[in-house]
């Protein structure tokens, strides 16, 4: 019976041994088998990258080396990772595992810091999705979202207004002569925050922030810092060509929509909005 199994088992050995040093990356999703598995699955910071495995007992197919991924090969799959609570978890797979980063890292304040959280997320975003009502022919009174480049000051400066380098040339630049309200969206999934703790998008815990105003035009005192604020962040915008007739914006806020945790979402009021601090 041992020399039957004994090529089964050097199969198994080797399948062990080419799967070291391989990890997960950028955003993970997982398969649920059921509705039950959905309602009983343990979604906490810890015991989530178990759910890797699924049902059968298959693992994700894809993996990447190591060396490919920023601060990851440190140590072997399968040990012990520190979230940010500070309890330690043995994660499941030997195999496949998403590491949490080690160390002390500047992360987002307290989720029931409302108005911090939200000029975290402002702050640490370089780009969002902006919304406008649309004067394009076919959908003309209806939503049109584009992605654009962002920044409410230089990564020393928070301001907490979102300021915008344009082209009047940009099918939503039309749409704001028309109609200049607009909606940006944030997501902390552009960052490395819910990533690590493979957090969905759309799972309340990754925040997302909604900012609603009026877009207008920076007035001439106030164009050295948008170009400061934007260039900073941007530098390739600096040479992009004049020919485009690009210009900065900024937005004039109505609104701030905020949802970062499980169970409802947070109107800021505008004051304590601007008040609020990253420190």
């Amino acid at each position: 019976m041992t020399a039957r199994f004994f090529p089964l088992a050097l199969l198994a050995a080797a399948a062990l041994v080419s799967c070291r040093g391989h990890s997960l990356r950028t955003s993970v999703s997982w398969v649920a088998p059921s509705n039950e598995a959905v309602e009983d699955a343990d979604l906490s910071e810890e015991a989530a990258p178990a759910l890797l495995v699924d049902a059968a007992g298959g693992l994700w197919k894809r993996a990447y080396p190591s060396s490919d991924v920023p601060g990851d090969g440190a140590g072997s799959p399968g040990e012990p990772v520190e979230p940010r609570g500070g309890s330690v978890a043995q994660l499941s797979s030997r195999l496949f595992s998403y590491r949490l980063e080690k160390g002390e890292r500047s992360g987002p304040p307290p989720h029931q810091e409302t108005a911090r959280t939200a000029r975290y997320i402002a702050h640490n975003s370089d780009w969002g999705h902006l919304a406008t009502i649309s004067t394009q022919g076919k959908i003309k009174g209806l939503p049109f979202g584009n992605i654009f480049s962002v920044s409410d000051g230089p990564l020393d400066n928070s301001t907490g207004v979102i300021y915008f380098y344009v082209t009047p040339m940009d099918y939503t630049v039309i749409d704001l002569k028309s109609d200049p309200h607009a909606s940006l969206t944030f997501s902390e999934a552009e960052g490395q925050f819910c990533r690590q703790r493979v957090y969905d998008p759309e799972d309340p815990r990754c925040a997302r922030l909604t900012l609603t105003g009026k877009m207008v035009e920076v007035a001439s005192q106030e164009l050295e810092f948008a170009k400061q604020a934007m260039f900073s962040r941007h530098p390739v915008m600096a040479k992009w060509p004049v020919g485009h007739k690009w210009f900065f914006m900024k937005m004039e806020l109505m609104q701030v929509w905020l949802q970062d945790w499980i169970g409802g979402v947070s109107l800021i009021p505008l004051e304590d909005y601007f008040k609020a601090t990253l420190l």
